[in-house]
């Protein structure tokens, strides 16, 4: 059986005195489209940030196609370099550069830290946009995009360096159901066409029933549940996945478009 792709292995971090994640172990195997749930404080985004070499952690490890990260501050130097290559992460406010155009935040990492040329840069770009639906709005500022849009834009980013693993949190936030469900479509292409792995952190049951193909769920800063999303959801065996279901529509969200 070969190795996973992203090994994390009892990943601690504690904020003061309070435990944010209390021995968090998976694997996700390449080309896996993983959601993790779970309610708010339960450490995904945290589980986020921690791979992407964002945050630190006290205990445990995690390990990514030939990269190790240990406990301690965030990595630096090769380490981070080497991360860097390996992963994209798309936050929930997308963080679009707000003086430059889709085109030159989609196109800036690769000219400016991969030294790729601008021409290439800037083709690259526009044939991300293009996959994602808003390769007509490449002159536009971010101001001028709805949520949707800015998200899409904010993939095409994250996916303009390449990255094997893309990392998203709450990325359907923001979103109507129609376009939940065309930005769903978009990210599974990325998988089966792309060959890429996913790791998402969401609150949206319907994203991880029609998209995903493995869930799991957080409680707790730990792991209580995780596989296919219809057996998990449809059948939970965990009170945290209950209650977790039980929430849905107790929150109410802003729909952006």
């Amino acid at each position: 059986m070969s190795a996973p792709f992203l090994a994390i292995d009892g990943l601690r971090l504690s904020r003061g005195s309070t435990g944010v994640l209390n021995g968090v172990t998976l694997s996700v195997a390449r080309g896996e489209f993983v959601a993790l749930m779970g309610l708010s404080g339960g450490g995904k985004t945290t589980v986020l940030r921690a791979v992407a070499g964002l945050e630190g952690f006290d205990a445990g490890t995690i390990a990514l196609d030939g990269v190790a990260l240990e406990p301690g501050p965030p990595p630096a130097g090769g380490t981070l370099r080497a991360l860097r290559a390996r992963v994209g992460m798309v936050f929930q406010y997308h963080g679009l550069f707000e003086h430059l155009s889709v085109l030159d935040n989609v196109s800036l990492a690769p000219v400016h830290v991969a030294k790729v040329r601008r021409e290439t840069a800037e083709a690259r770009a526009l044939a991300l946009l293009g996959t994602l639906g808003v390769e007509r709005l490449a002159k536009a500022l971010p101001r001028e995009l709805s949520g949707g849009e800015a998200q899409r834009v904010a993939i095409a980013r994250a996916l303009a360096m390449e990255p094997p693993l893309l990392l998203m949190d709450e990325p359907t936030a923001s979103l109507d159901p129609a376009r939940r469900n065309e930005l769903g479509r978009s990210l599974a292409r990325l998988v089966k066409e792309d060959g890429r792995t996913l790791v998402v952190a969401t609150h949206d049951d319907d994203l991880v029933r029609d998209f995903a193909t493995r869930v799991v769920i957080l409680a707790d800063g730990i792991v209580v549940e995780e596989g296919e999303p219809a057996e998990v959801l449809g059948n939970p065996s965990h009170p945290a996945t209950r209650w977790l279901l039980q929430a849905k529509g107790a929150q109410v969200l802003p729909f952006l478009g």
